[in-house]
Formats: C-alpha cells, sequence, structure tokens
C-alpha cells in the first residue's frame, strides 16, 4: 500500500487499538514507506534479575551491547516497503527493536541533550535547515545529517576552529545503527523524537557543516560551565 501523512494517523490509531506489536509494524512501515528509511529488527534487553547488566534478546552471554545492536539473523526491510512486508518481517522476529542504518540516508551527530537542546534552539532561531532530532533514554541528542558526515567531521572541525576543543560531541556513520522511536534503548527506557521527521526533512537532511559551528559552540560552553 502507498503512504500519506492521513494514511499513517489511521495506521497509528488503529495500531493503538491492536496492541504493542501491530504498533510496531506501522512504525517500521512509516519508517521505510512514508520516510524512506531503510530498517533492521534489533535486541532487546531486560534485566532478568541480574542487576549487575541487562540480559540481551541475541542469547550471548558476553553481549558488548546488550538491546541496542541489530540481530545478525533477521533481514533488512528496505526503504518503501509495505505494510505487509513490514508485517512479514516482524513476525520472523517478535518483539524486535526497530533499528536504522546510518550512513545510507542520513550520518547522526550526537550530542548530551542539555546541549543539544539549546543548540535546536539558536538553530530554529536562526532559521537554519533542521532534520529529525531523536532523544535516547541515556541523556544523548541525535541531530540526523546528511550522509558523508562521518567522513567529513575531522576537516570541518579543523577548519571551523574546534580541532583542539574537547567536545561532547561525536557524529555516527556508516556500520552504525540507531534505535528508533518507540522501540526500547539497551533496557534503559525508550527514544523518543525531540525533532519528529517530516517529508521535507526526513529524505534531505542538512548538511553538517550548518549546523556543526552552532553545536560545537554550545558543547564547549556547557564543558566550561
Amino acid at each position: 500500500m502507498g503512504f500519506t501523512i492521513g494514511g499513517i494517523r489511521d495506521l497509528r490509531s488503529s495500531s493503538r487499538r491492536r496492541g504493542r506489536a501491530y504498533e510496531c509494524v506501522t512504525t517500521v512501515a512509516e519508517y521505510t514507506g512514508l520516510w524512506g528509511w531503510d530498517v533492521v529488527p534489533g535486541a532487546r534487553a531486560s534485566r532478568g534479575g541480574r542487576p549487575a547488566g541487562a540480559v540481551c534478546s541475541c542469547g550471548a552471554d558476553d553481549c558488548p551491547s546488550p538491546g541496542a545492536h541489530p540481530l545478525s539473523f533477521a533481514p533488512r526491510v528496505p526503504a518503501g516497503a509495505t505494510l505487509d512486508a513490514a508485517a512479514a518481517a516482524w513476525a520472523e522476529v517478535p518483539g524486535a527493536a526497530v533499528l536504522l542504518p546510518v550512513g545510507r540516508s542520513f550520518d547522526v551527530l550526537e550530542v548530551a541533550e542539555a546541549a543539544g537542546r539549546h543548540a535546536l534552539a539558536r538553530l530554529e532561531r536562526m532559521g537554519l535547515p533542521l532534520g529529525p532530532v531523536a532523544l535516547t533514554p541515556h541523556g544523548r541528542a541525535l541531530f540526523f545529517v546528511a550522509p558523508g558526515a562521518a567522513d567529513e567531521l575531522p576537516q570541518l572541525l579543523y577548519r571551523m576552529g574546534w580541532d583542539d576543543a574537547r567536545l561532547d560531541l561525536r557524529c555516527l556513520g556508516p556500520g552504525e545503527h540507531v534505535t528508533a522511536p518507540p522501540s526500547d534503548h539497551a533496557g534503559l527506557g525508550p527514544m523518543r523524537w525531540l525533532r519528529p521527521p517530516t517529508l521535507d526533512t526526513a529524505g534531505r537532511p542538512p548538511h553538517a557543516r550548518l549546523l556543526l559551528g552552532t553545536l560545537a559552540y554550545v558543547c564547549h560552553r556547557s564543558a566550561a560551565s
């Protein structure tokens, strides 16, 4: 089926009535069919009676990233996949988290949540183009930017004079994944959107250079305060 904003609203309403599992499927269908993102099923984490650490659904006792990595045996759901395709994929891995591969449709600039909120307010006042921004349950803000940012970051920071600064800022690129809202991340709680995707921003996130100066400045000020 094709996707529109109105159609997604109807799917969300239906998913709330039909339960959590169907809500996950409609979320996958929204990401692939409306926003044009690839999706991969991810592991889930639980405490499992072990206060020392989370138990990962991948089954590995020594998992280095419980509940925060793709399931190696689960197939990718490509951009453009239909609701039926999403349902078929998630039927194979019920309860899986929704993960987005980085480096294909977007890279991600990651900063502390407080700095991210401050920077976002400044960027909005400046009228700069913005993409989606997600929040993790452990206090990080993820700014979606155009692919290629991870490779460009060192040179961009050098050109802007921030290469010697100790910044709480990093860039995620190809080979990495982010947990997508509203999936649970690493057993810590759900991911959330601070700035949700739209038809204008999901497929055309801004270039990192447009945001980096403000993000670096706010991170630097945060570290100094």
